[in-house]
């Protein structure tokens, strides 16, 4: 009898379920976003992203093009995030773009921004999710010594802020991404941005010069700059990251 029970047992593990899908929600602006095919080579960094992990990792890119921290609540896009967030899952938050430009309807004031980036964190923690506060990318902008120039100082230092103040994990993409275009100088770097001559690209028919945006290699590179922090926070999603 027991023998029988033994090989039942063995026989019901043999189609025991498949590893639990961990979820990582990127929430963001353009940098971040996916991007429709009219729009290539611009690349969102999260784009690459889901490349770097094994397979028991699942990443939904919901950031856009042009939204702040407070345009993606008004517009019900973060709503449609915590209505599907289960414990467990990643919420990766990366604002500041839109939101410091005076001039743009999602500007947002610094002490609006530091209310909704909180609001993002313990609304992530309501559902039992982690979240991740990312500074925004760097610009491409050099001085005419050839340093370059940082141009998200004081929202990039209010993300982190609130990183330390709720005790947040931080990846401080504005401090690398500035050291590696520095690493590669103002004419290597404009590699990584969205920059096409006259008639190189169809979407582009008159050119770009676009030092904000990335191109496929960019984004990679930013997306490894990521990925490369989140193998030294105390967070158990390093434990999936491929090499590549």
């Amino acid at each position: 009898m027991k023998k029988t029970y033994l090989v039942a047992f063995f026989f019901l593990m043999s189609f025991a379920l498949p590893p639990k899908k961990i979820k990582v929600w990127l929430i963001g602006d353009s940098t971040m976003a996916n991007k429709e095919v009219t729009e290539y080579p611009e690349t969102g960094w999260g784009m690459a992203f889901p490349y770097f992990f094994d397979s028991t990792i699942v990443v939904d890119n919901r950031a856009k093009n042009g939204r702040s921290t407070k345009s993606f609540i008004e517009e019900g896009l973060w709503k449609a995030v915590t209505d599907n967030l289960t414990p467990g899952d990643y919420v990766f938050i990366q604002f500041g773009h839109n939101d410091e430009v005076p001039t743009k309807k999602t500007y947002t004031t610094e002490d609006e921004f530091r209310k909704y980036l909180t609001q993002y964190v313990n609304e992530t923690r309501a559902h039992k999710a982690i979240p991740v506060l990312i500074t925004p990318v760097a610009r491409r902008k050099f001085d005419s010594s050839g340093r370059i120039v940082g141009t998200h100082k004081v929202y990039s230092e209010i993300v982190r802020s609130v990183a330390k103040d709720l005790n947040v994990p931080l990846i401080d993409l504005d401090k690398k991404s500035q050291a590696l275009l520095q690493e590669l100088g103002h004419e290597k770097s404009e590699l990584l941005y969205n920059h096409l001559a006259p008639g190189e690209h169809p979407n582009y028919p008159a050119g770009k010069a676009d030092d904000t945006h990335f191109n496929e290699l960019g984004a990679r590179r930013m997306a490894e700059l990521v990925l490369h922090e989140i193998e030294e926070l105390p967070i158990d999603l390093k434990k999936h990251v491929v090499k590549k």
